[in-house]
């Protein structure tokens, strides 16, 4: 063995590797969004472009139908009480924590077996696909079958949680309108519109580097530096060690978009 192959298998040589290796991703992939060295490449798509596409997809016309209905049902309501507006300044207040929770207990969930039944939501491999190609934009969108019976589950928990119609609707429009709000900018991170304000490329970077340096770190989505921070997953990116499984969760198993006949689908 020569003393380069030594040096190879020496642990910190192998991180120093595996930290260009997510540098070139991310350098590589904003290169191709913003078109960096390429002749003659548009540098961006335009705003009107990616809401063009955006509405190409159907969870975004779901929510927003649910949307405009809450908002119907709110307004032929009428007057409620003054403590509903604060639904929607705790719930946006809540978000980051309750967007943290999801994405590390429901969309990094490991499947497991029950006996012969092996647990593993859809929303839970779609998202392992999502790891596995960032830049497939389907994969960015909450899966339409889930969303099924997700947006009725919303108006039952309102209507159990609420003491009145008309906060139960304020609730329903604070969700419906935090969820398109949350799908926009997800999409949008992933698309590619450049950022151009200074918050926005902090969030765009930031949902980067979980998919190009370490799944294990910051999960927020729609901000940078609170959820994440709160919960101690949000490190310095020099500091972290790039994973090998960045594309690929829990490791071995292949991200792909059905389950077996013995999975529990949800």
């Amino acid at each position: 063995m020569t003393e380069s192959d030594q040096d190879l298998r020496r642990p910190e040589v192998r991180h120093l590797a595996a930290d260009r290796l997510a540098a070139d991703r991310l350098a590589a992939d904003e290169a191709r969004i913003t078109g960096a060295g390429v002749r003659g490449r548009r540098t961006s798509l335009s705003m009107r472009a990616a809401a063009a596409e955006f509405s190409k997809h159907p969870s975004p016309w779901m929510i927003s139908s649910c949307l405009v209905a809450a908002i119907t049902g709110r307004a032929v309501v009428g007057s409620g009480t003054w403590w509903e507006l604060a639904i929607p300044a705790a719930l946006i207040a809540l978000f980051p924590v309750i967007e943290w929770v999801i994405h590390v207990v429901v969309l990094h969930w490991r499947p497991r077996r029950l006996g012969p039944v092996r647990v593993d939501s859809l929303l839970a491999r779609e998202h392992r696909a999502h790891h596995a190609d960032p830049r497939d934009l389907p994969l960015v969108f909450i899966p339409w079958p889930a969303l099924l019976w997700l947006l009725p589950t919303y108006v039952v928990v309102a209507w159990l949680a609420m003491p009145t119609t008309s906060s139960a609707l304020s609730l329903l429009v604070s969700i419906y309108g935090i969820k398109i709000g949350y799908e926009w900018t997800h999409y949008l991170i992933h698309s590619d519109y450049r950022p151009r304000s200074a918050w926005y490329r902090h969030v765009w970077r930031n949902h980067r580097f979980h998919h190009y340096k370490n799944e294990h770190y910051w999960f927020t989505v729609t901000s940078a530096g609170t959820a994440d921070r709160l919960f101690g997953t949000y490190p310095d990116p020099a500091s972290v060690a790039t994973s090998p499984t960045v594309k690929a969760l829990h490791a071995a198993e292949a991200p792909r978009r059905g389950g077996g006949s013995a999975t529990i689908h949800s």
